[in-house]
């Protein structure tokens, strides 16, 4: 499987073209510190488990089944075990590339609205910056969402810098609730186990990972519209997803009902752009 080579003395991150343009294998001071298969056509068997993957046109879980947004029927088929349409369309698919840019165009089947997602990756001392950008190619307004899925190798110290969570993404509420208890990830330390939840009101970075085994730490910055963290704690998986997305779960329920954190509506022609800056160092 063709790879895509991004490094610098400090960092080297694989990204793999035919399966979503995900980073296979991210490389800090000679230490892995993701979630990386032996194989790397373990991605396409098992996609939403091992790396970090591309979410758009949305992130998360939305409902599947038939349905009515934006003035257009679509009609999403479920893709995970409880019965939910997650993480987007192009987390699998095979992305066209040049170099360091790739590019992916989907849409206009049970997601009526035709898009591109563009992204292009780029290492500079021991930062990794990955840019992404969404584009609208059809004729109407179109709901839209991006982020990125890291999974982040154990043994790992997260701290989220933020003040306000939804604790659940499966049934999230329509607003978010003070951080509190072990939801308050304002200290950097393990993630308790079964943690599936979403923060908002961040500060800036929002967040931190160290990895005490390796002696090696990474700031993860993002540059867009309305952040938010997303980060899942799963007993039976050896990592920790620590993402980053534009929009709150549920995203479309929440465009339809005007509540916080919902799918931006983007016109035609029009991008949403998200940035990660991946920023490591020793300790």
């Amino acid at each position: 499987m063709e790879a895509v080579h991004v490094e610098s003395d400090s960092i080297r991150a694989e990204l793999l073209p035919e399966v979503g343009a995900r980073l296979h294998r991210l490389r800090a001071f000679g230490h892995d510190l993701l979630r990386t298969p032996d194989d790397p056509r373990m991605h396409a068997n098992d996609p939403f488990f091992w790396g970090a993957y591309v979410l758009a046109p949305w992130g998360n879980r939305l409902q599947a089944g038939p349905r009515h947004a934006a003035g257009r029927p679509l009609d999403l088929p479920a893709n995970f075990a409880d019965g939910s349409a997650i993480h987007g369309q192009v987390y699998a698919r095979a992305w066209q590339h040049s170099d360091t840019r790739l590019s992916v165009a989907a849409g206009g089947d049970g997601w009526p609205w035709r898009y591109e997602v563009n992204a292009r990756a780029t290492a500079d001392g021991a930062t990794l910056r990955l840019a992404y950008a969404l584009v609208n190619t059809s004729d109407a307004p179109m709901p839209a969402g991006l982020g990125l899925h890291p999974w982040w190798r154990q043994p790992v110290e997260v701290a989220i810098a933020a003040r306000s969570v939804y604790p659940t993404t499966t049934d999230s509420p329509a607003v978010p609730e003070p951080v509190r208890g072990r939801l308050d990830r304002r200290t950097l330390g393990p993630m308790p186990a079964g943690i599936d939840a979403a923060w908002t009101d961040l500060d800036d970075p929002a967040v931190e990972l160290r990895w005490p085994d390796a002696g090696v730490a990474l700031t993860m910055r993002a540059i867009g519209p309305d952040v938010h963290v997303v980060a899942a704690s799963p007993p039976d998986v050896d990592a920790v997803a620590v993402e980053v997305q534009t929009h709150a779960p549920q995203g479309l329920r929440r465009l339809e009902r005007r509540e916080p954190g919902a799918l931006a509506l983007l016109d035609p022609r029009a991008a949403l752009s998200l940035t990660v800056e991946l920023i490591a160092r020793r300790f």
